[in-house]
């Protein structure tokens, strides 16, 4: 028979304990503190901020507690603009609002989910940052991860200069790092009419798959990225636009169509095909001398018209010309040991010392004989005097 006092013993005792449970999660729950344009607070460890930068745009930056994240900007330029701005904190969440953009911070896991003025979902992080413990060159540092949730249709474009042949870049894994033929650009743009730029200079992985959409740096003390809602794609670019400086448009001609191949081997090559194109009525605004236009690769980037095969340059971009055509040229950051250029920077400790393409001082063998080694080496472009040089 069951005792009605130990009944009446073990309710009293429950309702004790959620009550305690309900007064820690009270004791625990993150304090939110008000900054210019946005709010600041830690989540499992983690320092977080949302910080309004025009109405329509919002940095993120999250960080491990005690860790300075604090960087300047490569790309950014702007500055936050004075947004009028609402604060509510509500449960389990904070959330900041403009007259064109809500920001729902998940005070549990440190998620953040954004929405328009109408309270219309833009996208969700999936859940709060990752931070993975490296080294990087010797010194204890982070990867760093921030993953989103996007609709299943969705269709989303940016990434840079990619050879996949697709438009929408979903159901794709990236490595978004400059390279010969790709440069990554870590931004996204959605038909939804937002844009995620995350600003970190590090090799940076993008995914998305059935798991979600991530980026994910190499090395980042922080996740920092910019959230723009511009109900389109122009809206989206004016907000970039208006974060990384106005970019004057190139001149006309550079936007029609351009001639190019792996390299052309003379200047007489060259100015027949320009010629050519002329003779058939096709239309051709620019033509691209690639490499070896310098001659060997012991003058490998020489920036001067060394091959016997273009001996007259000045002949050749005449010819150009007169057929209403333009010329570019292509030029590398390393130089041949046999070159003036070389010799000026190494005499000044400008050049850097590991190996670099090409692999052989002799052009016309392949695979590269490397027994005869090129001695290329690439410039420090870190260095000011160096860059004048260059």
């Amino acid at each position: 028979m069951i005792n009605p006092k130990s009944i009446v013993t073990a309710f009293v005792a429950a309702a004790l304990g959620t009550m305690s449970l309900t007064a820690a999660s009270m004791a625990t729950k993150p304090q939110v503190n008000k900054i210019p344009n946005g709010i600041e607070t830690t989540v499992n460890g983690n320092e977080i901020s949302l910080q309004f930068y025009t109405p329509s745009t919002i940095r993120v930056v999250k960080h491990p507690a005690g860790v300075s994240a604090e960087e300047k900007s490569l790309a950014v330029t702007a500055t936050p603009q004075d947004v009028t701005t609402t604060v509510r904190t509500t449960g389990n969440s904070a959330e900041i609002k403009s007259d064109r953009l809500r920001a729902r911070l998940d005070l549990r896991d440190g998620s953040i989910s954004f929405f328009d003025n109408k309270g219309k979902t833009i996208v969700k992080e999936d859940r709060g940052p990752v931070f993975t413990p490296i080294q990087d060159a010797g010194k204890p540092s982070t990867m760093a991860k921030q993953s989103f949730r996007l609709d299943k249709e969705e269709a989303i474009y940016g990434l840079g200069n990619l050879e996949n042949g697709k438009l929408s870049q979903r159901n794709v894994s990236r490595l978004l790092q400059p390279g010969n033929v790709e440069d990554g650009i870590p931004m996204i743009v959605s038909v939804k009419g937002y844009g995620i730029y995350w600003d970190n200079y590090s090799p940076t992985h993008f995914i998305d798959n059935e798991n979600g959409t991530s980026f994910e740096s190499q090395v980042g003390k922080s996740v920092d990225y910019y959230l723009m809602s511009g109900d389109n794609a122009d809206g989206v670019i004016a907000e970039m636009r208006h974060l990384t400086g106005q970019v004057p448009m190139f001149p006309l001609w550079t936007y029609g169509f351009w001639q190019s191949r792996e390299r052309y081997k003379s200047q007489q090559e060259i100015t027949e095909v320009v010629k050519r194109h002329r003779e058939l009525g096709v239309p051709l605004d620019g033509i691209i001398q690639d490499w070896q236009y310098w001659g060997n690769n012991y003058l490998w980037n020489a920036m001067e018209f060394l091959n016997p095969e273009f001996n007259n340059p000045q002949k050749m971009m005449d010819a150009i010309h007169s057929d209403n055509a333009h010329i570019i040229i292509s030029i590398w950051s390393s130089f041949g040991p046999q070159t003036i250029p070389y010799r000026e920077l190494d005499a000044k400790g400008l050049l850097f010392n590991f190996t670099t393409w090409p692999e052989s001082g002799i052009a016309e063998q392949w695979p590269p004989r490397k027994d005869y080694p090129s001695g290329v080496r690439a410039y420090n472009p870190y260095n000011t005097e160096a860059r004048d040089i260059y």
